[in-house]
């Protein structure tokens, strides 16, 4: 154990101080945490002897996972607090003292005892978590460097505000087709497994006998029940080869999904408004445009759109300005590349992405609103035309089985 001496503050606002004994530095805080102190200074008696113990209990290191949504949240925050005066380790120590079930307060006191060891936000950050992303601590880093940490923060919240918004904007777009598909689905497992075979089972003690239709769906049914093994077969290799599409090769599948008519459009658009807010933020904290394209780069989940972009940066790279190099792919619209060409002659790149940006999410929108305006009315007809022919088809057997009986 070694002892060390402290001078710290109270809740009260009085300065306390005393040594205490730990097994090292990062324990000697822990205690003071424990007594409810802020430490102000923490040094190790010269006059101790310093015995190392036989075994060290190591601190938890368990990774800890963020959603995007909580990192947005200890951005804003974070932001807020050191915007308002706060020290660095002081706000951490806020957001530590947060409750609730969020993994904040564990990264945040991680993230602070880090700060206390020597090491800067950035490096604690890649060591505390893994969620936070080479783009964010890159940027970090650059706040760091530059003194401006509160005001990049603050900025890189709004950037995650808006690829969040992007991303479930999409997800919400599909979530009514995709439960009207379900229940139509059901519906017609329910009529074909279970009702229609009631009915057959009263026509059989009534002598009566199924229309066409009835008696081509009950066929269809009954040879669905037979072979069932082999459907699910079916689905299983299918779901199982486009998972193994997807992994093995990644540019192909993403390839094929931009060719979904409709919906390739909605996911081209997406990585497009990704690509200029990334930009823009980037651009915009004082990052030099080739730093920014290969964070950018590395930071886009499209395959196609990450290796377009590592053609884009070769080629500014070699000194053509970037409205040139994005006119050249078939990746990127010609728009865009005219909107960042104004920014160039103007000289402001990061303000023209930004508004190609808000240009280019309403153009989103639109695709997105278009595509829930097709979707849902066609499941919608479809599953009311499957309802109302299964119902018409009970509906007539039931009145012929009755004018059988009154014959």
């Amino acid at each position: 154990m070694a002892n060390f001496t402290y001078k710290a503050t109270a809740r009260d606002g009085s300065i306390a101080t005393g040594t205490l004994s730990a097994a090292d530095r990062n324990a000697a805080f822990r205690e003071l945490d424990l007594r409810k102190l802020q430490p102000l200074s923490l040094s190790e008696s010269q006059d101790a002897k310093v015995q190392k113990p036989e075994k060290t209990e190591q601190p938890d290191r368990e990774t800890v996972r963020l959603k995007p949504a909580e990192v947005l949240d200890f951005t804003e925050e974070l932001a807020q607090l050191l915007q308002g005066g706060i020290p660095l380790e002081s706000a951490l120590g806020i957001i530590e003292r947060r409750e609730g079930k969020s993994n904040l307060p564990l990264i945040a006191g991680r993230l602070r005892l880090l700060i206390r060891d020597g090491n800067s936000l950035s490096n604690a950050l890649k060591t505390s978590c893994p969620d936070f992303g080479l783009l964010y601590c890159r940027l970090v880093a650059a706040g760091e460097e530059s003194g401006a940490l509160a005001d990049i923060l603050a900025r890189q919240a709004v950037h995650l505000k808006a690829l969040l918004g992007l991303k479930n904007k999409v997800i919400f777009a599909l979530i009514y087709p995709a439960f009207l598909s379900v229940s139509a689905i059901g519906v017609s497992v329910l009529f074909i497994v279970f009702l229609i075979p009631k009915l057959m089972e009263l026509l059989d003690t009534t002598g009566g006998t199924l229309p066409l239709g009835a008696r081509v769906i009950v066929g269809a049914g009954e040879f669905v029940q037979a072979t069932w093994y082999i459907w699910l077969a079916l689905l299983a290799g299918v779901f199982l080869f486009c998972r193994w599409l997807s992994h093995c090769h990644p540019l192909k599948w993403d390839q094929a999904v931009m060719r979904i008519p409709l919906f390739g459009t909605v996911v081209r658009g997406r990585q497009h408004v990704q690509f200029l807010e990334t930009m823009a933020s980037l651009i915009g904290n004082g990052l030099p445009i080739v730093q920014a394209l290969a964070l950018t780069g590395n930071s886009m989940v499209s395959p196609v759109f990450r290796k377009e972009l590592e053609l884009i940066l070769v080629c500014v790279t070699d000194g053509d300005p970037l409205s040139a190099c994005l006119a050249r792919s078939a990746s990127f619209p010609v728009l865009m590349s005219d909107l960042v060409a104004v920014g160039e002659q103007t000289g402001d790149l990061a303000g023209a992405l930004e508004r190609a940006a808000h240009r280019f999410d309403a153009e989103l929108t639109r695709h997105v609103d278009r595509l829930s305006a097709i979707i849902q009315p066609a499941v919608v007809v479809v599953m009311a035309g499957m309802v109302g022919c299964m119902a018409y088809l009970m509906i007539s057997a039931i009145f012929q089985t009755m004018s059988g009986l009154g014959g």
